[in-house]
C-alpha cells in the first residue's frame, strides 16, 4: 500500500476502489452536480482579473460526470458565480457546455445554467434587476439549456420586502418558455443573500417563497435550497404543490435526504460523481444498506469541503479534480486555490481516500507531495 508524510502523521492509503459505471441516469432521482471550472494555469487568473478557463479541461470534466449518468449543473455558484467567474466567461461556459451535451443527448435534459443579476452589480431598481435577469435567462435559453434562476445579490439589496421578491419573480416566470428551477442559496455559501425572499426569519421567508411558487407553480420544474437544514427540508418538500420537485442542496445530509424522497442538486457531486453514481444505481434497485454503504464515507469527506466559511468549498473540489487527474494543475479563477489551508487539503486528501475516490492513489500521492513541498514540508 501506497503512504505519504501528512500534516499530523504518517497516513497509508487504502486499495483504490474501481467503481461500475451505471448503465443509464438514476431511475428514481433527478440528480445534477454542480460542476466546477478549470483555470487556465498559463492565464492571469489573480485576484480581480477576468476569469482565463482552460476550456478543453473544463468540457472533459462535464463529459466525464454524464458517463457517470448525472446532469450537470453549470455557471452556478461551484463555478465560481459571484467569486470570479465573470459574465465574458460565464456566457460563454453556457454556450459550451450546452453545445458539449448535444453529443450525449437533449441539453436541456442534460445540463441546466444558472441565470443571474452579477454581470449589473449597479442594479438599483427592481426594473433593472429584472432586465438583467431576462438577458441571463435569453442567454442559457438560446443555448439549449435548461435554467436554474439564482440568487439575486442586486435583489437582497434593494427589496424592502416579500412583495418585491415577488415582483422580480412573478414577472420573470409569466414569462418562462419551459419550467425552470429557483434557487434558494443561504447565506453562509453567500452572506450578501441575508434574508432573502423577503425576512431573515427562516419561516417567514420559506412562507413567501411557498407563496410565490404556489402562484406560478406550472412554471416551476423545482427548487434547489442550500440552507444546510434537513428538517426545514423536509417540511418544504411536503408543502410544494404537486409536480414541483425539491432537488436538494444540502451538501451535509444529502444521503438521508435523497433516500427519503428529495432529487440532487449539488456541489459535492462533483468531487465524487464515481461513487454517488453507484449509491444512486444501488437505490434504483432499492438497496438501501448498499446506499447507505456507499454514501456514509463520502459525507465526513462533505462536511470537511464545506466546513466554514462555506463558500470557500470551490477549493476543496477543484483540489480533488487535480487529484484524480481531471486537470493539469490546481489553479483556480480569482486565486481561489490559496482559500484553504495546507492542514485542510490534506484532511480533505484522507477523507477522500478513505470514501474510495482517489482514483489512481500514485498519481494522488506524488501531486499531493509535489503540493506539500511547495508548502515547505
Amino acid at each position: 500500500m501506497t503512504g505519504i508524510a501528512l500534516p499530523g502523521g504518517e497516513y497509508t492509503l487504502r486499495e483504490p476502489v474501481t467503481w461500475e459505471r451505471p448503465a443509464g441516469p438514476p431511475r428514481s432521482r433527478i440528480v445534477y452536480a454542480a460542476a466546477h471550472v478549470v483555470a487556465d494555469p498559463l492565464g492571469d487568473n489573480t485576484p480581480g482579473s477576468p476569469a482565463a478557463v482552460d476550456w478543453e479541461a473544463t468540457l472533459r470534466f462535464r463529459r466525464h460526470l454524464w458517463s457517470h449518468g448525472l446532469r450537470v449543473a453549470d455557471a452556478m455558484d461551484t463555478a465560481q458565480r459571484n467569486m470570479g467567474l465573470d459574465w465574458a466567461a460565464t456566457s460563454e461556459l453556457i454556450r459550451r457546455s450546452a453545445a458539449e451535451a448535444a453529443g450525449f443527448g437533449d441539453p436541456a435534459t442534460l445540463v441546466a445554467c444558472g441565470a443571474g443579476t452579477d454581470h449589473a452589480p449597479d442594479a438599483a431598481t427592481l426594473d433593472e434587476v429584472v432586465a438583467a435577469y431576462t438577458e441571463q435567462i435569453e442567454t442559457v435559453r438560446q443555448a439549449g439549456a435548461g435554467v436554474i434562476v439564482m440568487a439575486s445579490r442586486q435583489l437582497a439589496r434593494i427589496a424592502e420586502g416579500p412583495e418585491d421578491y415577488h415582483a422580480v419573480y412573478g414577472k420573470l416566470l409569466s414569462a418562462a418558455d419551459r419550467p425552470v428551477i429557483l434557487h434558494w442559496l443561504g447565506e453562509m455559501f453567500d452572506p450578501q443573500l441575508a434574508g432573502y425572499w423577503g425576512s431573515r426569519d427562516v419561516a417567514e421567508a420559506t412562507e413567501s417563497f411557498l407563496a410565490l411558487i404556489r402562484e406560478y407553480a406550472p412554471a416551476v420544474d423545482g427548487v434547489k435550497v442550500s440552507l444546510l437544514d434537513a428538517e426545514h427540508e423536509i417540511g418544504l418538500r411536503s408543502a410544494l404543490p404537486e409536480g414541483v420537485r425539491l432537488y436538494t442542496g444540502d451538501d451535509f445530509n444529502y444521503p438521508s435526504l435523497i433516500a427519503s424522497g428529495s432529487h440532487a442538486l449539488l456541489g459535492i457531486f462533483d468531487a465524487i460523481a464515481p461513487a454517488a453514481a453507484a449509491a444512486l444505481a444501488a437505490l434504483d434497485a432499492g438497496d438501501l444498506d448498499r446506499y447507505d454503504e456507499i454514501m456514509a464515507p463520502t459525507v465526513p469527506l462533505s462536511r470537511k469541503i464545506f466546513e466554514t466559511p462555506t463558500y470557500n468549498y470551490k477549493t476543496g473540489i477543484v483540489f480533488l479534480a487535480w487529484l484524480n487527474g481531471h486537470q493539469d494543475a490546481f489553479a483556480m479563477v480569482n486565486g481561489a486555490q490559496s482559500a484553504r489551508s495546507i492542514a485542510h487539503l490534506a484532511e480533505v486528501f484522507r477523507l477522500a481516500d478513505r470514501a474510495g475516490l482517489l482514483s489512481d492513489p500514485e498519481l494522488a500521492v506524488h501531486r499531493m507531495r509535489s503540493l506539500l513541498a511547495v508548502n515547505g514540508l
